[in-house]
């Protein structure tokens, strides 16, 4: 963490800039600041230029997309205004320093992970190399078990069903469609909530050189629910279907023992028993509705594998 607390009004002294990447739909750009050309502390600045553009990665350049995004930056900023600083070494997030909304463009100003030493990213991992975000993953969700989600998202995730009607519009009609609301609704209704991180791919985890330590970054879709949703999303996006296979057991396993150790550590007095039921339960009902969601979205996608798909039709035929 930088030395000093630092915000948007003193940010002279930053000499140099680097653009990360462009936001999604040319929304805004993601920057490095380093101070002494280069040579000292660092800092990352999102901006957000929201402009409503007829274009999408994807084709889908709709008023609630529009809409979906710019409340997305706006619970961002609440995330890590209000909620960052309860999370621990266990569930490491970057430092917030300062933000502002004006006129509809956003800024958030934030530690940069690189130089606090988590710089190496992934675009896959193996089973073994997947813990430690497993571990995060239960972390922070037992750091917000059964709390109100104020001022984020009240359902988490950025592909659940109420906040994407076009793609549920155009998903091939059958047994899926049919039994979307029913299986939406029994992860939206868990007695045992948490908040979800909602975006939880790999490609949002930040390393350590020697992978035994993660923070998480983008925190556009944090909101409340079931915390398998997090983790089906993150294993179909760095595991392999055979991994996904050969891995379940031990996932669940590491999962839940993590989390009853951390909601243990924190004094969180909830019957574990009943909750580790209930979202095992529901493990392949999270599965079931991404699938949903990537088959209305982009019907040939990766993620749509056979492991995906044998998760699917296991809810479909308990239903």
């Amino acid at each position: 963490m930088p030395s000093t607390l630092y915000s948007l009004d003193n940010l002279n002294q930053f000499d140099k800039k680097e653009l990360i990447q462009e936001l999604w739909s040319s929304y805004g750009e993601i920057v490095r600041l380093f101070k002494e050309n280069g040579k000292g502390e660092s800092l990352i600045l999102k901006k957000i230029r929201p402009v409503f553009i007829n274009h999408h990665p994807r084709g889908w350049n709709t008023t609630n997309s529009h809409k979906r995004k710019l409340r997305s930056y706006q619970v961002e900023i609440e995330f890590y205004k209000n909620w960052a600083k309860r999370c621990k070494e266990e569930c490491k997030v970057p430092v917030y320093f300062d933000s502002s909304q004006t006129e509809g463009n956003l800024s958030l100003l934030i530690e940069d992970l690189n130089q606090a030493g988590y710089w190496k990213r992934r675009i896959g991992l193996s089973y073994k190399e997947s813990k430690v975000v497993i571990r995060w993953l239960a972390n922070f969700h037992a750091t917000f078990m059964n709390e109100e989600p104020n001022g984020l998202w009240k359902e988490g995730t950025y592909w659940h069903l109420e906040t994407r009607p076009d793609e549920y519009a155009t998903l091939e009609d059958g047994n899926l469609k049919n039994k979307a609301h029913i299986i939406a609704n029994r992860l939206k209704t868990t007695k045992c909530q948490t908040i979800l991180h909602g975006d939880a791919k790999v490609a949002n985890f930040c390393f350590t050189e020697d992978l035994s330590t993660v923070a998480a970054v983008d925190f556009q879709y944090v909101g409340g629910g079931c915390g398998m949703k997090d983790l089906a999303y993150f294993m179909g996006s760095c595991l392999t279907a055979k991994q996904c296979e050969a891995h379940e057991s031990q996932i669940l396993e590491l999962y839940f023992s993590e989390l009853k150790s951390a909601l243990i550590s924190i004094d969180n007095t909830i019957y574990f028993t009943a909750l580790e039921q209930e979202w095992r339960s529901l493990y392949a009902f999270a599965w079931a509705d991404f699938s949903r969601f990537l088959m209305g979205w982009s019907p040939g996608h990766q993620k749509l594998n056979y492991y995906a798909l044998i998760k699917t039709k296991e809810v479909l035929q308990s239903l």
